[in-house]
């Protein structure tokens, strides 16, 4: 039955991609149009594939984009592929969704969804019942109990899927919900964070977007500040934690200068940060502070790619930070725009030939975010050519050899 729930969802997230005009004369939020790794003609007869070195996931809407992530992450079709539960988020609830993105990683690993208020919109519905989460008693249920374990962990004033156990998570303000996050957060981990991650809640959206793949990575909890004063919930958070560690996401546009001293009561304060959005993913993407942080610069590692102008896509993509090739969110600010300073990035990250050949070489993979209007196909193309393995030599790493039986071995002597 799950595998026809699989299937479904992805029909589902696929389906409109196909339709001419999808999405166009019809209201987003009913008929979304996905994206398939299919061979399908879009507007302006750009098709959208999966590449060498690129995979796209998702489709018109985070929502989509959301669940393609989930699905992606945990088709469960295995118990070892089955979450434990997923975090289900209102769509209009940005704050809500990025201090969510910490239960993305580890220990819990629960994909993040999207409600529409109090609707679960399809994709979200297909994609719970083609995961199918186990449930979990490290949330406060009774573990010998199964039916009793939460399946859900819903975040602010969210849908309640019938059907699936829930735990809701609330707050009177985006600094109160934070603080009821990062509390559940140390509960699973069974000790408070040593690290913790603060940016604004009011700040720009694509500013602050790097925050949930960074936060999903480390485990460090998000807790929120307005650029201009720190709120009485995170001070009175971080006087309870003791003298912590603080990484500021964000330039002094979006969490002021004067702030940043203010922190300092609380503990070390490290800001990081670019000018525009795509510099400030890229800084933090580069950055490491003992094993906190990514530290990619390097070739060999898996990338998140996003729209600037979709900020609900990196608390939907945050379970790419957490798991398999584990990529920090690098931001495009527009679908056909990729900036010089990505580029050099990127340049910088592609990965040469050893000398003797490419088999014994690294390799980069890029995650696409969204349909073709938050990142063309012919953006694609270019990622997928960055990306992949050049002609211009590398160092060789060392690696030792097995020794090779022959296929006609000599018998050891007799005793």
């Amino acid at each position: 039955m799950r595998v026809s729930y699989l299937r479904a969802a992805i029909l589902a997230l696929g389906l409109c991609g196909a339709l001419t005009g999808c999405g166009k004369s019809f209201s987003a939020r009913t008929t979304p149009r996905g994206s398939v790794p299919a061979s399908v003609p879009s507007r302006g007869g750009a098709v959208s594939i999966d590449t060498t070195n690129t995979t796209r996931l998702g489709g018109a809407t985070p929502i989509i984009d959301a669940a393609a992530v989930a699905i992606a992450a945990y088709p469960g079709l295995t118990p070892a592929t089955r979450p434990r539960a997923a975090v289900l988020v209102d769509d209009g609830d940005w704050p809500g969704a990025l201090a969510a993105s910490v239960l993305t990683g580890a220990p819990l690993h629960a994909p993040l969804l999207y409600s529409e208020g109090a609707t679960l919109p399809e994709a979200s519905n297909l994609a719970l019942r083609a995961m199918g989460p186990r449930g979990t008693g490290a949330l406060g249920a009774k573990t010998s109990d199964t039916a009793n374990r939460t399946q859900v962990i819903g975040i602010g004033q969210t849908a309640t899927p019938p059907g699936y156990v829930t735990r809701l998570l609330t707050g009177n303000e985006p600094a109160a919900l934070a603080v009821t996050i990062e509390r559940l957060s140390s509960t699973l981990r069974g000790h408070a964070p040593h690290q913790v991650i603060v940016t604004a809640a009011n700040g720009p959206p694509a500013m602050t977007m790097p925050a949930a793949g960074l936060s999903a990575q480390t485990g460090a909890p998000i807790l929120f500040v307005s650029r201009a004063s720190i709120p009485r919930a995170t001070a009175a958070e971080l006087t309870r934690l003791g003298r912590t560690a603080i990484y500021i996401v964000g330039p002094s546009a979006v969490v002021s200068k004067a702030v940043a001293r203010e922190l300092m009561r609380f503990g070390s304060v490290t800001r990081i940060a670019g000018a525009t959005p795509a510099s400030n993913a890229i800084a933090v993407a580069r950055f490491s502070d003992g094993s906190f942080g990514w530290g990619v610069v390097e070739p060999g590692h898996g990338l998140v790619f996003a729209n600037s102008s979709r900020p609900l896509d990196a608390p939907a993509a945050a379970p790419l930070s957490a798991s398999g090739d584990y990529g920090p969110l690098l931001l495009l600010e527009g679908p056909d725009e990729l900036s010089g300073e990505l580029s050099s990035y990127l340049s910088d990250l592609q990965p040469g030939s050893p000398p003797s050949g490419p088999v014994h070489g690294v390799y980069n993979h890029g995650w696409l975010i969204g349909d073709e209007d938050a990142i063309s196909a012919r953006t694609q193309a270019q990622l997928d050519s960055v990306l992949g393995i050049s002609s211009r030599p590398a160092v060789e790493p060392t690696v030792a050899s097995p020794t090779t039986p022959s296929s006609e071995s000599t018998p050891s002597a007799e005793p």
